[in-house]
């Protein structure tokens, strides 16, 4: 007998311990190359700092309001308690990083690159990750208010205890995303669920989507 497909689950890096130091936040500037340093409830707003690179870094209690980040690189880094009520960190790479506790109001995340990334108990608005590539990304005890993957490529991303009023799925492209740990109130674009796992409580919920999508009529 053939053997049932399964889910593969984000395989996750865990990020080693290191000994960093306090970063000077007055001079960050763009194309900058930080390593192994901290920056504790400093605030970058209206910061231009595109291309910016911070490896093996921390930001801590940091607030983010307009920050220019875009094709930034974000390796081996923490981010805990980020505030940003807009975000601008388009075609940026992610790699290796754990979010916790942040708020984030506008993320513009577009055509961005994902690998090894868990965001951790955090509220966020609108999420914007049309055209990224996303790998092995875990999303646990959030809430998200829209998280856009139009076009996206997504291979080995879950959710745990996660809401999301709408998720926009068009032309989207997926392999192993998990979606039984997620909670939803609208889906567009049903055709990219292909290569999604849900459970078959979110199949009955689906069920009206489907009919409505596919012209189907439904009479008792």
């Amino acid at each position: 007998m053939a053997r049932r497909p399964s889910t593969h689950p984000p395989r996750l890096d865990t990020l080693r311990t290191v000994e960093r130091s306090p970063g000077d936040a007055d001079s960050l500037d763009t194309d900058d190359d930080r390593e192994l340093e901290e920056f504790v409830g400093i605030d970058l707003s209206d910061r231009d700092l595109s291309g910016i690179t911070l490896r093996e870094c921390s930001l801590e209690d940091v607030t983010l309001t307009d920050t220019n980040l875009r094709g930034s690189r974000v390796i081996e880094t923490v981010l805990t308690g980020i505030n940003a009520p807009i975000l601008r960190s388009s075609r940026s790479t992610w790699r290796d990083v754990m979010v916790n506790r942040s708020r984030i109001g506008s993320g513009e995340l577009f055509d961005a690159t994902w690998q090894s990334v868990r965001i951790s108990v955090s509220k966020l608005g609108y999420v914007n990750l049309r055209g990224s590539s996303l790998t092995d990304v875990l999303f646990e005890d959030c809430t998200i208010d829209e998280l856009d993957l139009g076009g996206a490529t997504a291979t080995r991303v879950a959710f745990t205890n996660t809401r999301v009023q709408t998720l926009d799925l068009t032309r989207a492209a997926l392999t192993h995303v998990d979606l039984r740990g997620l909670e939803f109130q609208a889906i567009h674009g049903l055709e990219g669920l292909k290569g999604a796992t849900v459970s078959e409580y979110q199949l009955s919920e689906l069920a009206p989507l489907f009919a409505t999508h596919l012209g189907i009529l439904v009479e008792g």
